[in-house]
Formats: structure tokens, sequence, C-alpha cells
């Protein structure tokens, strides 16, 4: 008894493209709902370095300013307590 084996490449083939396009929509899909050009190491892993590394920096910089204006409170309250103590005597 002989046996017929029938293969659609094409079939195959639109499939396998649907795959690959359908992940490439995904990631896009993904890319606009954030809004962000990185949204995982994949996209561009040096890129997601730089970006963390400037966001620490960032980071740093805004707190060591809330430090610095902390310390200009203080001085100011030092200031008024010496000047008050200046006009009791």
């Amino acid at each position: 008894m002989a046996m017929i084996v029938q293969h659609n490449m094409s079939a195959a083939n639109a499939n396998r493209m649907l795959g690959i396009t359908t992940g490439q929509q995904s990631k896009s899909t993904e890319k606009l709902a954030s809004g962000y050009k990185i949204n995982r190491a994949a996209d561009d892993a040096a890129g997601l370095a730089i970006s963390e590394k400037m966001r620490y920096a960032v980071r740093g910089l805004n707190r060591a300013s809330l430090n610095a204006q902390d310390g200009i409170s203080v001085v100011q309250i030092a200031e008024g307590a010496l000047n008050e103590t200046h006009s009791i005597l």
C-alpha cells in the first residue's frame, strides 16, 4: 500500500512569516504604549546601561540639591537666632 504525503510549503512559510510579523507588531505596540525607546535590555543593552547610569546621576544631583536647600534653611535659622540674640543684648 502506497502512502502519499502532501506538504504545502507555501502555507508553512506563510505561517512562519505570520509568527515573525506578530512578534514584531507586539514589540512595536509595546514601544508605542510605553513611550520609551528602550523597554528592556534586549532592545539596546548598552543604551539601557547608559540610561540607567544617567538616571542615577540625575537622582543623586536632585538629592544634592535638596540637601543644599536644607543646609541653607539651617543657616537662615541660625542667622535668625543670632539676630534675635544680638537684639536682646
